[in-house]
């Protein structure tokens, strides 16, 4: 993902660089990831995040929407809502998001785990996204409605992350 604007901070922080002290109890909810097949900017990095334990499903897509790839929606159960992130906003995260809500999916899209080449397509993306009805967090909102309770077992692990 070399040429991604902000790289370092979707790798190091956010859901894709933190988000291993919580996968054990599913904190979330289930997760998926894909991967772009042969992308040349690295779009296999979902994939690797997603699927390198084997725990969790993974689908490799040529599509960029990802909600018309084989087995995902499938794995998403029906009512429950989707908290997406991926790279590139104004590509597959943008077709995907417009499929998920085609198909009357509730998506929040985490604006600061979003990675686009330059920073204008990625905002132009999430607020035509906005616009569409998705409605845009960030990763610090996720996390706290997630645990809902400064009681909850993880939560010095959540204030770790979020530092």
């Amino acid at each position: 993902m070399p040429l991604l604007d902000e790289r370092h901070d979707l790798l190091e922080g956010g859901v894709f660089g933190g988000a291993e002290p919580f996968e054990d109890d599913h904190l979330g909810g289930d997760h998926i990831g894909t991967g772009q097949i042969e992308a040349p900017e690295g779009g296999l990095l979902a994939l690797g995040a997603a699927g390198a334990d084997g725990a969790h499903p993974v689908v490799t897509k040529m599509c960029f929407d990802a909600s018309a790839a084989h087995g995902v929606v499938d794995v998403l159960p029906a009512g429950h809502q989707i908290v997406l992130a991926g790279c590139e906003a104004h590509v597959c995260v943008l077709q995907t998001v417009l499929g998920l809500l085609d198909l009357g999916r509730r998506v929040y899209l985490v604006r600061d785990a979003l990675g686009s080449r330059k920073p204008e397509n990625k905002e132009t993306a999430i607020g035509r996204l906005e616009r569409h009805g998705a409605e845009i967090v960030t990763t610090e909102k996720v996390v706290f409605e997630w645990l809902a309770t400064a009681q909850h077992p993880r939560f010095r692990d959540a204030l770790q992350l979020l530092k």
